[in-house]
């Protein structure tokens, strides 16, 4: 399977409320202050860079220099660059591929080696490509971000290179079975690509083809069908979608039975037209709503996630069901006493995901919060599940499978107990443990938790906390708070690595809030939160800061903030509706002048979510728009703020803003700006276990001090 998603596959509880009023922070038809800070939008400019350096050195003068900073990176660094981690697996054609990254190789090894010595201790790996030695050679800063190999065979793959770690890539064809480029194979400029092998020699490509080509979202509006040796600029376009479309983007699924092949065109970030491509090389839409995600075919039919209750063929097939439908089902006819419900949820249950091995339909299953595997086979007109014997209270995700094979790989983690790899020779087969990830921090007196809070409407919102047994309910532990919220991402329990070690065996307690945004409980619990009642998000996170507060387990002066990207929105609009509830706020690569953020780099595509802060969504966007809602006199906490140059996803100008406005304000955040990392902020380990350690350093000055 090589399906592109726009978001992950969430990665219902159906709730009858009414929307809650606007935070009251501003009133709602006021106008926005006029933005004396859009210079900071021009991120390569010499003015914009020049006050990033001086924000730079202050808060790395601060921070590197707090005596805590140097111990603690050194552990950080231990950590991510341990030659015992589990070389996570890529199952490719019977073979075991791996990215691997330590402080020798800080960009990184493409190395494969066979099921059998992957088994060993200590593999003797073949090395594919060594990244630090290409971008050394050729002069240029090369992350590697995948590769997308023609199966069966895995030989011939599309190889993405990063500058810096930009989601736009530069594409070239590789032999994988002999570790080196294709002279004159296939080769794409910088962009964001969306590629698919069409055949060995063939290709159909979405891309930046020039004026017109791109949505207004910045990524590809139209498909070309590209032949070996033909030029890409004379290849024949075969799809277009429209300016207003998010994105355009080829897809397939493969197996052992045949090829489906088709285009996704995502109208917005959650809503997507499926076209699939005919013998003829034309394409024709399928009769599926726009609120529906394919999970995978099984070379006749499709099975499907419902997003929104969907009444076809008789009956109404409840939000978060899975549904199998024939794979050329074109209009209403075709669909007609051949709908199939395979899976639906109840209350607290939400599937996770679902994927065929060998044959074999295998569902994730997410059951308050936590995952479980199953197996799922038909018995007459019902679908029989099999729980398969993991572990349980923690995450199970799908590590490595290939349509062409019968293994699976499986990967299981939770707060306190170091991750492990699984297999699974065969559909039915007894799992096995390969791997196991050696402990990072000292467990004993630790304990994890699930708790609930009641948030302003009365929705009764799940959390996770971790702290020692014996710590006092007091008020007096330092907390970190951690949520996101949105996109139908789901944050459930997760080996604290890092965090053990430079948070927990520190003395600090680590909280994780499962709010509505996110698919914790299917498609509803992030529905709920959509758009106008995004509020209903940043309630819910501060009705578990609450609790944590109420249960006297921290207080507001022990009590930190953490969050990126749509949870860096989060923190931010957190901090400036209710600056006293909190003490510390790390916000990385956040969203926050949510006004414009639709006009700066992917942020158009984001409408689906945010709604359009120039139509009729406005008023409610600005009454939590964390820039537009700092105000003078009021004492915020003295937030860190952390992004990157090289975002190409979340315009870096929303942090540097932020902190310029809040300075102006009177106010002295603390600020880091990598010059590289992409939207992960960091571009490789020793970046990363920099970026930990700033963080974590800033953590104990502000909640331990």
């Amino acid at each position: 399977m090589t399906m592109f998603r726009l978001i992950p596959s969430a990665l219902a509880l159906l709730l009858a409320v009414s929307a809650p009023a606007a935070p009251a922070a501003a009133p709602a038809s006021a106008a926005p202050a006029a933005d004396t800070n859009l210079w900071l939008e021009d991120i390569e400019g010499k003015t914009a860079i020049d006050w990033v350096k001086e924000r730079n050195k202050t808060s790395l003068g601060e921070l590197e220099g707090d005596k805590r900073y140097e111990p603690l990176r050194q552990e950080m660094r231990a950590i991510l660059n341990a030659s015992d981690k589990i070389a996570w697996p890529a199952w490719r054609g019977g073979m075991v591929y791996n990215f691997w990254q330590d402080a020798e190789h800080v960009r990184g090894l493409w190395r494969r080696a066979t099921l059998a010595e992957y088994r060993k201790k200590d593999p003797k790996w073949e090395i594919v490509l060594d990244v630090d030695k290409l971008g050394k050679d050729e002069g240029e800063s090369w992350v590697y971000k995948g590769a997308s190999c023609r199966v069966p065979q895995y030989t011939r793959c599309l190889l993405n290179l990063s500058r810096g770690g930009k989601d736009a890539v530069v594409v070239r064809e590789f032999d994988a079975a002999r570790s080196t480029f294709v002279a004159g194979g296939f080769a794409i400029p910088e962009a964001k690509h969306r590629l698919e092998w069409l055949g060995d020699d063939e290709l159909l490509v979405g891309s930046d083809f020039g004026p017109g080509t791109l949505t207004k979202s910045g990524y590809p509006r139209t498909i070309r069908r590209w032949a070996r040796g033909v030029s890409l600029s004379s290849a024949p376009t075969v799809f277009e979608g429209l300016e207003s479309d998010v994105s355009v983007d080829p897809a397939s699924f493969e197996n052992e039975t045949g090829r489906f092949v088709m285009v996704q065109v995502a109208k917005t970030f959650f809503e997507t037209e499926y076209h699939r491509m005919t013998p003829d090389g034309k394409f024709r839409r399928l009769a599926l709503p726009l609120d529906t995600e394919i999970e995978d075919w099984d070379g006749k039919r499709l099975f499907v996630r419902v997003l929104k209750d969907w009444t076809v063929d008789g009956a109404t097939r409840k939000a978060g069901s899975l549904i199998s439908v024939p794979d050329d089902a074109y209009d209403a006819k075709d669909l007609a006493g051949k709908v199939e419900t395979v899976y639906f949820p109840n209350s607290r249950s939400s599937l996770a995901s679902a994927f065929f091995v060998q044959g074999t339909l295998h569902l994730l299953i997410r059951e308050n919060v936590v995952t479980r595997l199953y197996t799922a086979e038909r018995e007459g007109a019902l679908w029989k599940r099999t729980l398969v014997p993991l572990p349980d209270n923690g995450t199970i995700g799908i590590a490595a499978a290939d349509p062409f094979r019968s293994e699976l790989f499986v990967s299981y983690t939770s707060f306190l107990v170091p991750s492990t790899l699984t297999l699974i020779p065969k559909p039915g087969a007894a799992p096995e443990v390969l791997k196991s990830l050696p402990p990072r921090f000292k467990t004993d007196g630790l304990e994890a938790t699930q708790l609930e809070a009641k948030s302003a409407d009365g929705t009764m919102v799940p959390y996770f906390l971790v702290r020692r047994k014996d710590a006092p309910v007091d008020g007096t532990a330092p907390t970190l708070l951690y949520g996101y919220g949105g996109f139908q991402a789901v944050y459930g329990p997760f080996y604290l690595e890092t965090a053990g070690k430079a948070w927990l065996e520190r003395g600090g307690a680590y909280a994780l809030a499962n709010i509505r945004g996110g698919g914790e409980f299917g498609p509803a619990w992030h529905q709920a939160a959509l758009k106008k009642n995004r509020p209903r998000a940043y309630e819910d996170f501060e009705a578990v800061a609450q609790d944590l507060i109420a249960r006297k387990l921290t207080s507001s002066r022990r009590l930190g903030i953490m969050g990126g990207s749509n949870g860096g929105l989060l923190v931010g609009a957190a901090m400036t509706r209710k600056p006293e509830l909190y003490r510390a706020v790390v916000c990385q690569v956040p969203l926050l002048d949510m006004m414009r953020y639709h006009k700066l780099l992917a942020g158009h595509s984001w409408m689906g979510e945010y709604g359009d802060p120039e139509g009729e969504e406005r008023e409610a966007i600005l009454g939590y728009s964390p820039y537009q809602n700092l105000k003078m006199g009021v004492a915020y906490p003295r937030a860190f703020f952390v992004t990157s140059t090289k975002d190409d996803r979340v315009h870096p100008g929303h942090a540097r803003k932020m902190v310029a406005r809040m300075r102006e304000l009177g106010n002295d955040p603390l600020y880091y700006e990598n010059i590289e990392g992409g939207h992960g902020g960091a571009a490789d380990l020793e970046q990363r276990a920099r970026r930990t350690s700033l963080e974590y350093t800033y953590l104990y000055r502000s909640l331990i001090d």
